[in-house]
């Protein structure tokens, strides 16, 4: 059953999330259902995704984000089920084991990584782009990592390599199309309880001893740490620093 609406500020929205199946993307999924949108579910398990369409009155579409092919037919077939893609969330992403320090990270690691975490984004944002520019309007919003900001003291090397590229191409995203109405941000969360940060604690002890990060940002996985904190683009500079343009308008970077 589709929740009921808390301030309907998506109302008749049309929301495509990638990983919607768990985690962040499922938590996104059911607040922008309860926000109005109509959802539309894309991840890889056919089984959990289905659930998560049903339970929010939305559509499945399976996809490998890092197949050019499923994610172009993912967008169109919601373009096609619902009018438009108003909402790009591109949130999917790995962090596999093989994916360690550069000395012991393999070339197939690192470029499996890369294919998920960043290429994904970078297929998901051009297909949805598709549909957004005609309308003249859409938000893509791209999940990033604090690691793109202050690294890791515990390496996943091409994991932190791809959320610093999602983060920049974000960026970039953002100046381009703002004077076509569409806005492009990226997350960049902490440490988020979810069964990919579990499964990365079970393998990597000095994960829970909290090594993970010498930044004051990092964030423990105790029950009291939660929710994390959270940093998106374009980040706050101190007061003393001259102002960046925001890159969710056009005003900002019209030529003076």
């Amino acid at each position: 059953m589709k929740p009921v609406d808390l301030t309907a500020r998506l109302a008749g929205k049309v929301a495509v999330i990638t990983g919607a199946a768990s985690g962040i993307g499922l938590a996104a999924a059911r607040r922008m259902s309860a926000e109005g949108a109509t959802i539309v579910v894309g991840d890889i398990d056919s089984a959990s995704g289905g659930a998560v369409a049903e339970e929010l009155g939305g559509l499945f579409v399976a996809v490998d984000v890092a197949d050019e092919a499923a994610v172009d037919n993912l967008f169109d077939t919601a373009a096609a089920a619902y009018g438009a893609v108003n909402i790009a969330f591109n949130n999917a992403g790995i962090s596999p084991p093989d994916d360690d320090l550069i000395e012991t990270t393999g070339l197939p690691a690192w470029q499996r990584v890369q294919d998920v975490n960043l290429t994904s984004v970078y297929l998901c944002c051009r297909a949805a782009l598709r549909h957004m520019v005609p309308a003249g309007q859409g938000s893509i919003i791209n999940t990033a990592s604090f690691v793109a900001v202050m690294g890791s003291a515990t390496s996943q090397i091409s994991y932190t390599a791809s959320k610093g590229g999602v983060l920049a191409m974000s960026r970039e995203l953002g100046v381009q199309f703002a004077r076509q109405g569409i806005r492009v941000n990226a997350l960049c969360p902490g440490p988020v309880n979810t069964a990919l940060l579990q499964e990365l604690f079970a393998r990597t002890p000095s994960v829970r001893r909290g090594d993970w990060c010498t930044s004051r940002w990092a964030v423990s996985p105790s029950p009291r740490s939660w929710p994390p904190r959270w940093r998106s683009w374009p980040v706050t500079m101190p007061r003393s620093s001259p102002p960046r343009p925001s890159w969710s308008t056009a005003e900002s970077v019209r030529p003076t």
